[in-house]
């Protein structure tokens, strides 16, 4: 063969290894997506209307460069590559010692980097201690419990980071639970007593063993023992690390899950598709009723508490809508919530009716608040009114909206801002803030707009 046909051969190879991605998307269909990733959609060239995608070219490039094949492949072997020398392709993918992964996102933890400020730590408790108010005047007991970290519980396989603080979130939190006499379930106690790990290597969650433990943690707490944690339980080879997939996501290892062998006695009152389904509802062979709010971590946690109680909602609302104690009477409301998330208690306003107080003397605390007002739709008959408290307060002082008849006792949410439903009728004469400044009562009047 000559140097022309030859150089004919390699183009004509070439090509064609270039037309190998294009091509298995078009005979496969996209390749699916690995871990956390959210796949591009594939793109139409005009809307239900029938004007033209003028963005087109840009998201068709965007639905091939998540999609091509064998794109997933690559990936997992640049990803081993990238291991065997102690590196990580994934920002949220921290490798550790001895096989262990580490979410990413619980660094900020575990080094002491970004914690939660004095005034957040007291809004946060102060925030759980109106939720469970409302609970308890609707005749539900309540719960809080925090998901520890997998690196909080076992930091043994996690590399060598410098500490910038001893402190943790979540310590300071059941300290200033204790003192707004919210009901607290530790977690960190109840496995920090385990001689055996309890949470996945290659998953930044606990293990089937692991939910036992907390729902048996939980349902003590609320004074409804269950035994759980005694098993029996079998190994079984069929877990998926969430982290394991989202640095190898064409990767087949399977992971040891300790099983739970008893009999669960529930049944799902609505055909669900997955753990993941938002809502959940279920009736068990236990006695009473459950509202639970949960993440992730619930997703291994709920069938326990499925079977502990006669009927049970879960819910992965956030934020938490604390109005379906109401309108699905319950005997017991728990918030689970892992502890890198912490901060979701400052960030969102939970969906209840603030709780009603008497008025005080106040002095004038000068200038003015500017409020925010709109009906959104969750909760008839009241409007959610929403502000930023820009004077001087203590750090452990509460914000109420003052009508003139009643006080409104406000959620504390982050870089000091506050938000509450109040009745729409309550909405129509003089209004005005209170809070706590130089240990002294103080108020500034307030502007309404919508």
């Amino acid at each position: 063969m000559g140097k022309h046909h030859w150089y004919q051969a390699f183009t004509a190879g070439f090509l064609a290894f270039c037309l190998v991605p294009s091509a298995g998307m078009l005979l496969a269909g996209p390749e699916e997506a690995g871990g956390n990733e959210v796949r591009a959609a594939a793109p139409a060239l005009v809307d239900g209307a029938g004007t033209l995608n003028t963005a087109y070219l840009t998201q068709l490039s965007d639905y091939v460069g998540d999609g091509f094949y064998p794109r997933q492949k690559l990936i997992t072997v640049w990803s081993g590559l990238n291991a065997a020398i102690g590196a990580s392709t994934v920002e949220d993918v921290v490798l550790g010692e001895d096989g262990w992964l580490y979410f990413g996102q619980t660094l900020d933890d575990y080094t002491g980097s970004d914690l939660l400020t004095e005034r957040e730590i007291f809004s946060a408790a102060r925030n759980l201690s109106l939720m469970q108010e409302y609970c308890n005047d609707l005749g539900a007991d309540f719960v809080f419990t925090v998901a520890p970290n997998k690196n909080s519980l076992y930091p043994e396989n996690m590399p060598d980071l410098p500490m910038l603080s001893n402190g943790r979130n979540a310590d300071a939190l059941a300290a200033a639970l204790a003192d707004e006499g919210v009901r607290y379930c530790d977690l960190f106690a109840a496995f920090g007593g385990q001689g055996e790990t309890l949470y996945f290597a290659q998953d930044s969650h606990w293990n089937s063993k692991g939910a036992a433990l907390a729902a048996d943690a939980i349902t003590a707490s609320l004074d409804r023992g269950t035994g759980y944690f005694a098993g029996p339980f079998a190994p079984v080879d069929d877990h998926v690390g969430d982290l394991y997939a989202m640095l190898y996501p064409a990767g087949g290892a399977l992971e040891t899950d300790q099983k739970y062998q008893g009999a669960l006695g529930f049944t799902y009152d609505v055909p669900i598709r997955s753990a993941e389904n938002q809502t959940i509802l279920t009736t068990g062979s236990g006695e009473g009723s459950l509202l639970l709010f949960r993440d992730s971590f619930g997703n291994l946690l709920y069938p326990y508490l499925a079977d502990a109680f006669g009927s049970a909602l879960f819910s992965r609302a956030m934020p938490y809508t604390l109005t379906l104690a109401a309108d699905r009477p319950v005997d017991c409301v728990a918030v689970e919530l892992v502890e890198r998330n912490l901060d979701y208690l400052v960030r969102y306003l939970p969906v209840m009716p603030a709780p009603a107080r008497l008025p005080a003397q106040t002095a004038d605390a000068g200038g003015s608040v500017r409020l925010t007002a709109g009906d959104d739709g969750t909760l008839e008959g009241y409007v959610r009114i929403t502000g930023t408290l820009d004077a001087a307060h203590d750090l452990r002082s509460g914000v109420y909206l003052c009508t003139e008849e009643l006080w409104y006792e406000a959620f504390l949410l982050e870089d000091g801002a506050f938000g509450l439903y109040v009745p729409a009728e309550a909405l129509g004469g003089a209004l005005a803030v209170a809070f706590s400044a130089d240990g002294a009562l103080a108020a500034q009047p307030a502007a309404l707009q919508n």
